[in-house]
């Protein structure tokens, strides 16, 4: 009798590992649809300079790294977009975007093309990217990103 009461406890246990898995990792996949379809969000709104809208994508608390090390925060940044320092013609990916959720953040990296003017001078080349993203109470904001410049192949 122990050892089937051993064995149903044992049973138990193991499927609801199994079943909480299972769980975890369909929460995962919808958050990273969700990831990838803030990241178009965003490229989306920096082409077309909307400025309201990167308002809420990027969190009170954002911070932005750019190719030449600055650090930057959200209201230096919108600063920049707002004086027409800073401008986007074209992002372009030239990978799919790798994102890892983690619970209610995630870490998305990818390799793109930018071509624009940043802080008033004109720029373009390819960079590796990083977004850090974290779940907030009404959708996916990007806290963090920075860009790595490539050297030219």
């Amino acid at each position: 009798m122990k050892r089937i009461i051993l064995y149903v406890a044992i049973t138990g246990a193991l499927l609801s590992f199994v079943f909480g898995q299972a769980q975890q990792e369909a929460t995962n996949n919808k958050s990273e649809q969700d990831v990838r379809q803030m990241i178009e969000k965003y490229r989306a709104a920096f082409l077309r300079h909307d400025i309201p809208t990167l308002e809420k994508i990027w969190a009170d608390d954002y911070v932005f790294v750019n190719a030449s090390g600055q650090v930057l925060t959200k209201a230096q940044r919108l600063a920049n977009l707002k004086s027409g320092a800073t401008t986007l013609e074209s992002i372009n990916e030239e990978e799919k975007p790798t994102v890892r959720v983690y619970q209610n953040s995630a870490v998305a990296t990818s390799r793109v093309t930018l071509k624009g003017q940043y802080s008033g001078q004109p720029t373009s080349g390819q960079y590796r990217s990083t977004h850090v993203w974290v779940k907030g109470s009404t959708s996916w904001q990007l806290v963090s990103n920075q860009l790595t410049a490539l050297a030219p192949k």
